[in-house]
């Protein structure tokens, strides 16, 4: 009669595995910054959403990181170099500003004005950045502004010998 217990018993671990395994995602790699360890992107990651364009977070492998979808389809780090003043575009999300960098097939946004700056990366065809940033944005404000994105007439002009 001992044999039936130990059946159930196996027969429920077995069913356990069956309704556990399909909810495991891989976690994501993603290189950490070098100011990852910034007190202030501590900050940005515990206000990260749960959802980023309707993806779901994922566990990542590094401080200061995150990532949503399966497959990754929007990866952050917090820390990266912060950008100087630049020609690539600057946008004004919710009052965040984004040096957008297109490439192919990511495009990478990176805070401007903050330190320590944070860097996106995702796919303009899987997502929309527009929808990427504004759900970033409250996130990433937890990091003061110090400087802000100009406009080529508010620039000031560089001087020229003579």
């Amino acid at each position: 009669m001992r044999a039936l217990p130990r059946a159930v018993a196996l027969l429920a671990a077995a069913a356990t595995l069956l309704v556990v395994l399909p909810g495991c995602t891989s976690v994501v790699d993603v290189d950490p910054a070098a100011d990852a360890a910034n007190a202030d992107c501590a900050d940005v990651m515990i206000a990260l959403p749960p959802l980023v364009a309707e993806n779901e977070q994922r566990d990542t492998n590094s401080q200061a990181t995150s990532a949503w979808g399966d497959p990754s389809r929007v990866v952050l780090r917090c820390g990266v170099v912060v950008p100087g003043p630049t020609t690539d575009p600057c946008v004004t999300v919710n009052d965040v500003d984004w040096v957008v960098r297109e490439g192919d097939p990511a495009w990478t946004a990176t805070t401007y004005g903050r330190d320590p700056a944070v860097e996106v990366l995702f796919d303009p065809e899987e997502v929309a950045s527009s929808t990427v940033l504004v759900e970033l944005g409250d996130a990433v404000s937890r990091v003061e502004q110090t400087r802000a994105c100009v406009g080529l007439s508010e620039a000031t002009p560089v001087p020229t010998g003579g």
